[in-house]
């Protein structure tokens, strides 16, 4: 594989890190700016509102332009923002910040899916655009744990600082490893907005923003819920984030082996197995070692929804899934600021630590029904999808090896 694929790597690595480490270092930051653990949750949302205003926004104002250059400007973007967040002298700062930080993040993954399909041969594709996406598995398992760990011992400051090295050596490494990336000729932002013409494509956008808001709900919350409810001492949060890590990589492997087969079966399984077990996770959170193999579970079927959602959003986009592949990463960060907020109601409400993990069975629950009802909708007979002409050539190679196939 081309080393360019790994300097893509290394910004997802980052970006995986900021969004996911603010879950487990909120008591030090509440503590740290003299606010509540509920509002201090508004960080999250406040970086996830990024990512679905900053997906759209930034792709479409990308449309046209060289990728590489585009991948250059919004991963320096990203270290900005990071740097920003650790400079924050308030709460409201940080927050400003932290929605900052989150406007590059769909529109990198994006643009970064669809070069990272150039740079190798047709028959590699879809390993390449693994690659690039392995940096945000080994975020889970590996740059989460140590963010928290690092916070606790030396400040989250310290984090938001060690995350801006680790950005700015990816911008560095995109700038000298990656190729210069002409746009395809079928390019603009006309171009993209085809996809959405499709009634399909926005029900599986709907079903992230119900289905995983589940995931993020209870996940927002967890390092207090651990500690207060589970036993675990502080430091030993760490572990059981990489343990939720070690979920989410086979979930994700799996969940990806599952779509290859049956894509629309794996996708409402998927939301309703991670329905009962955040259900269960009430129950299963009172002691240590139950509650440890239940993170696990939730982290194996909230991420087997990834790989088979993109695909779905992917072949639902037909020719124009560069737009459409940003706009799922907003997607799935809506998901995560509705969660965070709803989760963080039921606790102002008095409802209890285990509370956001019955609302995320709800939230979930939701999404398998959309899932279900979008599959039946699918079935039925209609006028065939008008279908691009045959002279025009597909926007991407990474969207034409995504509509390869066709859904079940």
């Amino acid at each position: 594989m081309p080393l360019a694929l790994f300097a893509l790597a290394v910004t997802a690595f980052a970006i995986g890190t900021t969004e996911f480490a603010a879950m487990g270092l909120l008591p030090q930051v509440a503590d740290g700016l003299h606010v509540s653990i509920p509002q201090a949750g508004w960080l999250i949302s406040a970086y996830a509102l990024g990512v679905v205003v900053g997906a759209p926004l930034l792709t479409a104002l990308a449309a046209g332009r060289p990728r590489k250059a585009v991948l250059v400007a919004l991963a320096g973007l990203f270290a900005t923002g990071n740097l920003l967040c650790a400079l924050a002298p308030d709460f409201w700062t940080l927050a400003a910040a932290r929605l900052i930080t989150g406007l590059p993040h769909g529109a990198f993954f994006g643009a970064g899916a669809v070069a990272a399909a150039e740079l190798v041969t047709p028959d590699r594709r879809a390993r390449a655009v693994a690659v690039m996406f392995s940096g945000l598995t080994v975020a889970n398992i590996v740059g989460v744990p140590a963010a928290t760990l690092l916070g606790q011992h030396l400040g989250w400051r310290t984090t938001m600082l060690v995350v801006v090295l680790i950005a700015a050596a990816g911008t560095l490494a995109i700038a000298r490893l990656v190729p210069t990336l002409p746009s395809p000729a079928q390019s603009g932002l006309r171009h993209e907005l085809r996809a959405f013409r499709s009634g399909q494509l926005w029900l599986a956008l709907a079903t992230v923003v119900l289905g995983c808001g589940g995931l993020f709900a209870c996940y927002s919350y967890i390092a207090p819920l651990l500690t207060e409810v589970s036993g675990y001492a502080a430091g030993s949060v760490t572990l059981v984030l990489a343990l939720f890590g070690v979920g989410m990589t086979i979930g994700n492997v799996l969940g990806g082996f599952a779509a290859d087969r049956a894509l629309r079966p794996t996708v409402c399984a998927a939301f309703g197995l991670l329905s009962a077990t955040l259900a269960l996770f009430a129950v299963t959170a009172h002691t240590r070692w139950s509650a440890a193999v239940t993170v696990v579970l939730i982290g194996l079927f909230g991420f087997a929804i990834v790989p088979a959602v993109q695909t779905l959003v992917m072949r639902k986009a037909r020719s124009a899934p560069t737009l459409a592949s940003a706009t799922v990463q907003g997607a799935f960060n809506l998901a995560n600021a509705q969660g965070a907020y709803f989760g963080g109601l039921a606790l102002d409400a008095g409802f209890g630590w285990t509370s956001p993990t019955l609302v995320g069975a709800v939230l979930a629950a939701s999404g398998a029904v959309v899932a279900v009802l979008a599959w039946a909708a699918d079935r039925r007979p209609s006028t065939p999808t008008p279908v691009e002409p045959a002279t025009e050539p597909a926007a991407d190679p990474a969207g034409a090896a995504m509509t390869s196939a066709p859904v079940p």
